[in-house]
């Protein structure tokens, strides 16, 4: 799949924006606080329907501005597809081939992308949360089931630590509804645990190999999901629900004097390990890094094998971050088979084909030009 032309208006410092790509390579140049990274989140907008930056919508309508609005024609095996997704104060549609679409969950998958951008690194280093997001938002593009079982559990997730702070410092909670969300939540965990855990086994099989080739050959790459310890992933989903039913009752008395739920796919954990150790905790800052790009790069071939498909891949002010030779395997990596846009601040330091035979942008105060 391939993005051919993308349209905004009144979006971050763009008042009107209309743009024809290259279905290989597409670099913006241009200083920092210019706007490249708002043209490569409007292009991650119009795939998740959010933005990997902010939580607040708001935040990316034009200043003064009512709404926000990003339109794209992509192109995929079947065809041509239009997309659009509009912002205002109110909330957001989203539509396909021109068609207002229920739910969100049935908008995203229509265009499939891997972004890439230095605050990635995080996904080693950084907090669970982080990497709860990052399985969270990938698993979304490829199964509008697990969205739609996300939101489910987010949603008995709020109702049943309602309840808990309700009941905040009583011996124990005497409310039928908890006891109803509760039996819910336990339900939605498992379909999002199970989930889970065939995910991280397909990004295992892509990342193992990618990465064993950007070490060359000196490192193995091992990716644990950490549900609720004790769990296992052979489990039938009535051994994994009575395993979690129990592990509630357990801290049932931690969580009313807490008033949060301490058990579910919530508080869940993903680790890497390298030659068997956590690089997170052991890690240099290469491997840290050769591990992110292992897991970007392993996306992109779960994405294709899942959807039949190439995803976009978006590299946003990422090149410069990494040393020559993982910078050359990236784009060899990429080179004619996904489509790909960069921002950097200059090109002079990449001396490879796939740069040199790019589509160039300079952007400079929200102007492009190309």
């Amino acid at each position: 799949m391939w993005i051919d032309r993308l349209e905004l208006r009144d979006y971050r410092n763009y008042e009107t924006l209309d743009l024809s790509f290259s279905p290989e390579i597409n670099v913006f140049i241009g200083e920092n606080a210019q706007g490249k990274t708002n043209i490569m989140e409007s292009l991650y907008v119009l795939s998740m329907a959010k933005s990997h930056r902010t939580t607040n919508d708001k935040e990316l309508i034009r200043w003064n501005a009512d709404y926000g609005k990003i339109k794209g024609d992509v192109f995929r095996k079947y065809g041509k597809l239009p997309l659009e997704i509009v912002l205002s104060k109110k909330g957001k549609k989203a539509k396909v081939n021109h068609l207002e679409q229920r739910r969100l969950s049935d908008y995203i998958g229509q265009l499939n992308v891997v972004m890439f951008a230095p605050e990635d690194l995080n996904l080693v280093k950084g907090s669970p949360q982080i990497r709860r997001r990052f399985i969270d938002m990938e698993i979304g593009q490829i199964s509008p089931v697990y969205l739609h079982d996300l939101l489910t559990y987010q949603k008995l997730l709020k109702q049943r630590n309602h309840i808990l702070k309700q009941n905040y410092g009583k011996q124990a909670i005497n409310d039928v509804m908890f006891d109803v969300y509760t039996e819910q939540f336990i339900e939605a965990a498992v379909k999002i645990i199970q989930k889970r855990y065939q995910f991280m086994e397909l990004l295992q099989k892509w990342a193992e190999p990618i990465h064993h080739g950007i070490s060359r050959g000196l490192e193995q790459l091992q990716i644990c999901y950490q549900p609720i310890s004790g769990l296992k992933p052979e489990w039938t989903p009535t051994e994994m629900a009575s395993f979690l039913e129990q592990k509630l009752a357990e801290v049932r008395k931690r969580e009313i004097e807490r008033g949060l739920t301490l058990v579910g796919p919530h508080r869940d954990e993903l680790q890497f390990l390298v030659n068997g150790y956590d690089v997170q905790t052991y890690g240099s800052q290469g491997q840290q890094r050769t591990t992110a790009l292992s897991l970007k790069l392993a996306e992109i071939e779960l994405i294709k094998q899942e959807v039949g498909e190439a995803p976009v891949l978006l590299l946003d002010d990422v090149l410069s971050e990494l040393d020559d030779y993982r910078q050359s395997h990236l784009l060899n990596t990429i080179h004619g088979s996904v489509q790909t846009f960069v921002t950097t601040t200059n090109v002079e330091g990449i001396q490879h084909e796939t740069i040199q035979n790019a589509r160039l942008f300079e952007v400079s105060q929200g102007m492009v030009k190309g």
